[in-house]
């Protein structure tokens, strides 16, 4: 796979890991397999992360959105993506977004 996509998150509490894993595994079920696949996550310094590995960035987010959009939670949600040799992200939502990082 050429890209990973990462969605992120603002996190507050111990309550927020379980719905990372409760959003990890709905992706694991919807993301369409030509699309890429949920390669993990991550949790801690006031984010929590899904990386999915793919070569369709932007197809990858729209199954993602059609997956979890439904979740109160999307409404905060943060995406970008790169290379996976590379490390300068390209935002995907919100579309004003500047600067995007992982902790």
């Amino acid at each position: 796979m050429e890209f990973i996509l990462v969605l992120q998150w603002p996190t507050a509490s111990e309550a927020d890991y379980d719905a990372l894993i409760a959003m990890e595994y709905a992706l694991e079920t919807d993301l369409a397999e030509a699309h890429g696949y949920v390669d993990g996550h991550d949790f801690g310094s006031g984010e929590m992360n899904l990386f999915i590995h793919t070569d369709l960035p932007l197809d990858a987010f729209r199954d993602a959105q059609a997956s979890l959009g439904a979740d109160s939670r999307w409404a905060a949600v943060r995406a970008a993506y790169r290379a996976t040799d590379g490390d300068e992200y390209t935002v995907v939502w919100p579309v004003m977004l500047q600067d995007f990082s992982v902790s």
